[in-house]
This record gives structure tokens, sequence and C-alpha cells, in this order.
């Protein structure tokens, strides 16, 4: 895509995966942003992103004998990965002036195209001891810590920004709240330009019409919210106070309710979750983007070679991957079985799982929160033993880490382990550690199935089932999210359950039946009774929702929708 506007784009995002080497993500919300962005430099789209350095990274992740998870800071050298911009800027907390740096990664895109990424770090001298360790942990922290981190993120970014030059600059994208903050700061630049002494509606429609907000749950706790004597402490201003109906709901700031209202363009990241946010937000119009992947970061080496030979082009156009329903069908199974031998050594090398290269292999890697329900798999154990004798042996491989303060989630995890040793006789069952993305590399495109289990309406969208796709592996999923999207039973993949769109909730006990029905009699039979069959379904997965499940698609969707309508 070539595109003619000098203006650029500004995209702001908590968290972005730029590399296995680089921390500064926890999980879907930054491979997301990461994988945007790669695609904005593929396609030669002007933007420049910002983010927080998260010194401190998300977190290790150990996991002991029992399966109760510990966290420890992650080491990494700031300076072997990133380059120090000379630009300082500073913000106002509580009354102290916090200076901030900035640390610069390129992108480069497949025709050399560079999208800049800005990483803010408050580590500096010139700093309190505190206030140096703003911009150390992703997700850290109480919320007088959380919200100084977006005071950083939003007015620190906009600031920054500037004072590197970026000064023409078309939109503002927020991906997520935490970044609705650079409004404010949006709002003062106008009231530093029209020299007024308070703000007018021509201000809040001029600022209102260069920002973009993406959200990405429906989920509360994926909507910040901080009472407004907390933000009156930290900004030091009580001008937020006069402006109740753009800062203030129900008597908080909700960073959401602020990115709306001041976003020209609002959308959902798959179609059920636009409908969905719309059913929430009722007072404003959302649309839908659906989420999607990089295809050349989440395609294996195997398959990429495959892709090569066979669809000359792919990366330039991802739409090109249709064509793979051409690949014969023995050049799958093989890229596969690469792919497969890969993830069973790791998986050996990592535990004492003692998998299998030749048995028919699951995966489940998400963040481990119970909305998520990794464990509907283990709903029944009995019948999971007889899928296993009478329909035929099968390995399982998790991985996915539980927030730091969630209980529930580390719970869920020793449940899994617990699980396992139930198990060990009849299913080999492995919980891999410290869930990143090498690790989701390995594990999306090396599993014969893909599984996913969320409770219905929360899988917004959800992009590891993409990235499987990409590698020919079909899911087996819950209709949620982006699956209801891509679900073509038993050409992609197949569905758990029926569309609940009008139920109140999921029924657990139901949506495990179905799971075991589906794995026992459609799933399993066709691996190890046609295989050719199977293939057949690897091959539409790959052409029916690799070519269009990816964020080329997406970007070229922002472009025409939200970027330069």
């Amino acid at each position: 895509m070539i595109n003619n506007h000098t203006q650029s784009i500004a995209y702001f995002s908590m968290e972005v995966a730029l590399s296995p080497l680089i921390p500064t993500y926890s999980g879907g919300l930054g491979v997301l942003a990461g994988n945007t962005i790669r695609s904005a430099a593929d396609l030669n789209v002007p933007l420049v992103a910002v983010s927080l350095l998260h010194r401190e990274g998300y977190f290790f992740q150990h996991l002991d004998a029992e399966g109760w998870q510990s966290e420890e800071p992650v080491e990494w050298v700031v300076a072997d990965a990133l380059t120090e911009m000379s630009a300082r800027v500073s913000v106002d907390i509580e009354g102290r002036e916090v200076q901030i740096r900035a640390w610069r990664y390129d992108v480069v895109g497949i025709g050399d195209f560079v999208v800049p990424v800005y990483l803010l770090d408050t580590d500096l001298p010139q700093n309190s001891e505190w206030d140096r360790t703003l911009t150390d942990r992703l997700y850290g922290g109480d919320q007088h810590y959380r919200f100084c981190q977006e005071v950083l993120l939003g007015i620190g970014g906009v600031r920054m920004l500037r004072a590197l030059g970026h000064t023409d600059l078309r939109r503002f994208h927020m991906n997520e709240g935490h970044a609705s903050l650079l409004t404010l700061e949006l709002l003062d630049e106008r009231l530093g330009e029209s020299q007024h002494s308070a703000l007018t509606a021509d201000d809040l429609e001029a600022v209102h019409d260069q920002c973009v907000f993406t959200t990405h749950t429906p989920v509360p706790a994926g909507h910040d919210q901080f009472p407004m004597e907390l933000v009156s402490r930290v900004l030091g201003r009580r001008d937020v106070y006069d402006m109740q109906e753009v800062f203030c709901c129900e008597g908080v700031l909700n960073l959401t309710f602020l990115a709306m209202n001041l976003s020209h363009f609002i959308n959902g990241v798959a179609k059920r979750h636009g409908e969905v946010s719309q059913h929430m937000f009722a007072r404003y119009e959302i649309d839908s983007i659906t989420n999607g992947v990089h295809a050349a970061t989440w395609t294996c080496e195997s398959f990429r070679k495959l892709f090569d030979r066979y669809i000359p082009g792919w990366q330039e156009d991802n739409f090109n991957l249709r064509y793979a329903l051409g690949i014969p069908p023995d050049e799958i199974r093989i890229a596969h079985e690469e792919a497969k031998r890969r993830l069973v050594r790791e998986a050996n090398r990592l535990t004492d799982a003692d998998l299998d290269e030749e048995t028919f292999t699951i995966g489940f890697a998400r963040r481990a929160t119970a909305y998520k329900r990794p464990e509907l798999l283990f709903h029944d154990l009995d019948r999971l033993r007889h899928i296993a004798a009478q329909g035929g042996p099968f390995q399982i491989v998790y991985a996915g880490k539980a927030h730091p303060r969630d209980e529930t989630g580390k719970q869920i995890i020793h449940h899994i382990f617990e699980a396992r040793r139930a198990l060990r006789d009849q299913i080999r069952v492995v919980y891999l550690p410290n869930y990143d993305m090498q690790l989701g590399g390995l594990l999306t495109s090396g599993v014969d199935l893909w599984l996913n289990t969320p409770e219905p309406p929360m899988e917004a969208s959800g992009t590891s089932g993409m990235k499987a796709a990409i590698n020919g592996v079909p899911s087996l999923s819950i209709l949620d999210g982006w699956w209801i999207e891509g679900c073509i039973e038993g050409i992609t993949g197949w569905a758990i359950g029926e569309d609940g769109h009008n139920e109140q909730q999921s029924d657990t006990a139901t949506d495990a039946e179905s799971l075991y029905d589906k794995l026992e009699h459609s799933v399993l039979p066709l691996f190890l009774e046609d295989n050719a069959g199977y293939v057949d379904v690897m091959r539409h997965a790959i052409a029916l929702n690799g070519s269009f499940f990816n964020t080329q698609r997406l970007m070229q969707q922002y472009v025409l929708k939200a970027y330069f309508e």
C-alpha cells in the first residue's frame, strides 16, 4: 500500500511485543500491537508508536512441582536492544517534575519502510527513587502506580513525540484505554494555541476528530477506572472536574469513556465484539475491525519455505495464501511434522513430559484466568480416559501465565497439574513455563489441534488460533470472538457448542460434553483414520483463515476507516 499522506499516525499502547528479546508485553494486547506495527511498516503506512519501557518486563514465571506459580523480574539489557534518544520531556506528578527519556526501536517492513517505536523511561538520576521505577513493571503496583504510568504514556507520550520532531500528526490511535490521557494533552495544546481561558466546543471537536480508539475486552478489569481524588492529586489540577461530561463517569475517571468521548472512530476487535461493545456502550457508535496476526512473523520456518515455493509474493499480499489449496497434501504434512518435531523436542527439554512425535497433540496457551476456562478439557476425567482408550491416543500441551494478583488464575494452573497427575497413566499432559513469543510460535505451529474454550461473550477476539491457522493447525473452539467468523465446520476446524448469542451465560457441562463429542467422533477419527482428510482441513485453515485473519488486512481497514478517511 503506497500512501501519499505526509502526516503520520501516532499509535499508543501500554504494551508492545517487538521481539522475544524485548519483554515489554504480557499477552494478546501487546502481541496485537507488535503485529499491527509490522504490517504498517510492510504497507508503508506512516506510523509512529509509543509505549513504556518496562525494565522488569511483565514477569518471569516459575512453576513448582505442584503447579504453583511464582514470579520474578525479567532481566534484559536495554541498551543492547534499543537506541537511546537525546530528547527529554517531563510531566508533573503530584507536584513533582518527572523527567522522561525515550528509547527507539525500528520496525523495518518488507520494502525497508521504517516505523519507529519509542519506549518511555523514567529511570533517570534527576528523578526521585520512586519515580525512577514508574516505567519498570507492566501492569504492576497499585492504582496509584498504574495511574502514574498512564500519565506518562498518554501525556508524556505526546510531549515526547513533539520533542522528537513528530509535529505533523494526523491521528492518535489509542490501543485500549491505557493511553486515554493523551486526549488531555491534546486539549491543553489547543488551549495554548488559542490562548483562551477555557476550552470551547470547537476545541473538543478538534481533538475528537484527531483520535481513534480500539476497545479490546468486555471484561470489567480491562476498563481502567480511578477515583477523582487520586486523579486530582496526581495531575495537580482541578479543571478535570469542570469537564465532568468528558472526563468523569459516575464519580470516577473511566479511561474507556474518556477515549470514547474524544474519538471520531471507535472499534471492537471482532464482529461479535463490536456488537457486544455497542450494547455495553449504547450512546457511542462502535464499528468493528477483526484482529489479525502478522503472517510472516508467525509462520514457522518449514511453512515459510513451503509458501515461498508454492505461493511467491505471499508476504507482500497475504491474501495470496488462499492458493494454499493447491499445495500438495504430502508437502503440508511434511512441513507440519517438522514443526511438531521442534515443539516436542523443546517441550521434552523443558520438562519431563516425554511427549511423542507421532501422537496426536492438542495445544492450549492463553492467559490463565477464569473466563478463558483452561480447565474445561478436564471437566470429566473419566470421559477423557475413555476417549483416549477407545478413540485413539492423544497428548496435551498447555502454557500461560496468571497475573501475579490473580489468585484464581494461579489456582487454575495448579488444578491442571493435578489433572496431569490423575491422567498420567493414560494421557500425557505438560504445562510449559514462561509463555512468550518464542514459545507461542513453537506451540501454534507444532500442535495438531488448537483448543480455545472461553466463556462467551468474554473472548473479544483471540489471536492464538489465527497463528495456528497460518501454520495449518485447525481449531476446536467455542463460538466466540474471531472463531464465529473463521469457523466453517469440518472445513477450517470445529465448533464447541452452538452460537449462544442470546444466552445469558455459558453452560460449562454442556460445553464440555460438546468438546468431548467433537474430539471423539469428529477430530480424532479424521486424524487417525483419514489423515488425507485431516490435511485437507489444514489446507483450508491456511487458505480461508490465514489469508484473511492477518494484520495486513487489519491495517488496510484502519487506513480506510479510521486514519485517512
